[in-house]
């Protein structure tokens, strides 16, 4: 039996069980699609039947593990993101496209075993933060169908906030999939810039956009933005980069000073942004008064500035030949570009360079930033009467965030006496994205909010069925043991390193090759690789689950995971300078071939 509103936890275990199948669940999808009374959530979809076919060959092949860890999850995906067969057209009909093959997420998230339904609306060219500005109309707040659905990832968050889907992908340049998040009370993964892919999305800001998730939980949301990230040479903005840590205890989170918010005359909101930052606190933060002026003037940058001829950039031949096909609140934003020149470009540039250095100002006295989502709400009515100023507010605590190169994830808050969602967003400088998602987490257990359109759903908890293991060696993905968690149910759920304060070692005269993982407080190495497993609790053993230490993770948390005694290190040859099993066993393949 599926709940009103689909996770990947849930369905992950009943698919465990065998209370349910893939074909199953992709007919209530289905069914909830046809059901349901918002008839702008998709542009496109993929045929029934052919979805139907989808979900039986993945029962062919298999069965949920490591290889598959989206094993039958249905997904959508925004309709500026490429889905080989299905057009691509930005909410913009004149402007449609087939293409031959997947988005580099998108392909990443199938080969994961995620079933894809289909496309989803969209604020037109995603220029907008607010749904209304589409041919295929407007989908609408899953509590109050007056209200706007925020946007411009629209489709994605009403399709996963009314549980036709677990998970959605939108894009996020000026607040596209925070926005929606906070409409809808869902979760909204902003990832640090370039970490997934944007080849074959179309361009907003090619040197911002963002392709972000949007879930039920963080946890949902948090596992997608890991399977689809990694780097894509063929991407030019595409990067890598280290995790950063936060504390997990102490953490310094910036709230606005009285003086210096906005909430366009909605007491609500502020009164439960007050609420947010009371429960963020305590979970072990420590609140900081900060200047929000260099990350306002930022935000005003990207709509008032140079920015806007990124815009107009790729559009420029559309534009001349099917300028009638536009929405024009939409067309008259990238119009706006026309009357900028190159030294304005320039101007721009320098403005925003020494804002980023106001910005680290603030930086160096926080670990993150605690915002209003959107400091308000309106009407379709009201967006409709006035569309270029209501929806400018809306972008007021997230314009900024790519600008300055931060990461984000947005978190339900509370509900309004009116029965409307409120939600917040953590913020942290680019590649804190781990350690962010492990705070938004705990945050948005402590608010009991329910789960997306239903107010009244527990949140999913970690069944004591299951144990999550740490694996450091021949038990790592494609290593030779690692079979041995797949039969017996396992599946990953991350990759991640210790503490500093370990050391790692090959073993004498085992086979295959295994190492030996030791803690010495004090000493300070890069920290050693290893993967997280959940592992069914039969298959894990009671002398695992009871007398298995515990190691320290880099970002604070804690791992069961074995180590090594001392006197099994005769012999032992250290390789902790290498990081991990898996780099040390590719430096031995490099040297075998020379």
């Amino acid at each position: 039996m599926l709940p009103m509103i689909l996770d990947i936890g849930n369905l992950q275990a009943q698919y465990r069980s065998g209370g349910l199948t893939p074909l199953q669940v992709v007919d209530e999808v289905l069914r909830r699609i046809a059901a349901s009374a918002d008839a702008a959530v998709w542009i496109s979809r993929v045929a029934d039947e052919e979805l139907r076919a989808a979900a039986r060959q993945l029962m062919q092949q298999g069965h949920p593990g490591a290889a598959q860890p989206l094993w039958g999850v249905p997904f959508a995906v925004k309709d500026n993101i490429d889905c080989a067969g299905l057009d691509t057209t930005a909410a913009c009909p004149a402007y449609a496209y087939r293409p031959q093959q997947d988005a580099a997420v998108v392909a990443r998230l199938r080969a994961a075993g995620a079933l894809l339904v289909g496309k989803t609306n969209l604020d037109q060219f995603a220029t907008g933060l607010n749904g209304t500005r589409s041919p295929h109309g407007a989908p609408r707040c899953v509590f109050d169908r007056r209200y706007i659905s925020g946007g411009s990832s629209s489709g994605s968050a009403v399709a996963v906030a009314s549980g036709q889907v677990a998970f959605a992908l939108g894009t996020d340049t000026a607040g596209s999939g925070r926005v929606p998040a906070a409409f809808n009370n869902l979760i909204g993964v902003k990832p640090s810039r370039g970490l997934l892919s944007t080849g074959g999305v179309v361009p907003a800001c090619r040197s911002l956009d963002c392709v972000s998730v949007l879930a039920v939980t963080v946890a949902d949301a948090d596992q997608v933005r890991r399977l689809a990230q990694g780097f894509d040479a063929d991407d030019p903005y595409s990067r890598e980069g280290a995790q950063r840590k936060l504390p997990a205890k102490g953490f310094r989170f910036g709230v606005l000073d009285p003086a210096q918010r906005e909430f366009f005359g909605d007491g609500e909101a502020e009164r439960l942004y007050e609420q947010a930052a009371a429960r963020l606190a305590e979970l072990g933060g420590v609140a900081v008064s900060f200047d929000f002026s260099p990350f306002r003037e930022a935000a005003d940058l990207l709509y008032s500035g140079p920015w806007v001829a990124e815009r107009l950039e790729p559009l420029r031949g559309f534009i001349a030949d099917h300028a009638a096909a536009m929405d024009p609140s939409v067309r008259t934003i990238i119009d706006g570009a026309r009357s900028l020149d190159a030294a304005q470009v320039f101007s721009g540039l320098y403005r925003l360079q020494a804002l980023r250095r106001r910005a680290e100002a603030q930086w160096s006295r926080l670990d993150l930033l605690l915002l209003p989502t959107a400091p308000t709400i309106y009407t379709v009515e009201q967006m409709r009467a006035d569309p270029l100023a209501l929806n400018s507010r809306l972008g007021f605590y997230t314009n900024f965030v790519n600008l300055l190169d931060c990461c984000a994830v947005a978190v339900p808050a509370g509900f309004r006496d009116d029965g409307l969602p409120f939600g917040v967003s953590l913020i942290a400088p680019a590649f804190t994205d781990d350690a962010l998602a492990n705070l938004a987490g705990g945050l948005h257990q402590v608010c009991g909010v329910g789960l997306g359109g239903d107010r009244s759903a527990a949140f999913p908890a970690v069944t004591a069925e299951y144990e999550v293991i740490g694996v450091v060696g021949a038990h790592l993905s494609g290593m030779p043991l690692n079979h041995q968690l797949t039969e017996a149910g396992g599946t990953l759920l991350r990759r991640c390193r210790t503490a500093p304060d370990y050391r790692l070692y090959e073993l004498p005269d085992t086979t295959p090759r295994k190492p030996g993982l030791v803690r010495e407080p004090g000493f300070q190495g890069p920290g050693i690789e290893v993967e997280l497993w959940s592992l069914p609790a039969a298959g894990v053993g009671p002398v695992v689950a009871r007398h298995t230490p515990k190691w320290r993770l880099d970002d604070g948390s804690e791992a069961t995971g074995f180590l090594c005694e001392p006197y099994a290190l005769t012999q032992a040859i250290e390789v902790t300078h290498y990081g991990g099993w898996r780099a040390y066993l590719a430096e031995i393949q490099r040297k075998s071939r020379d």
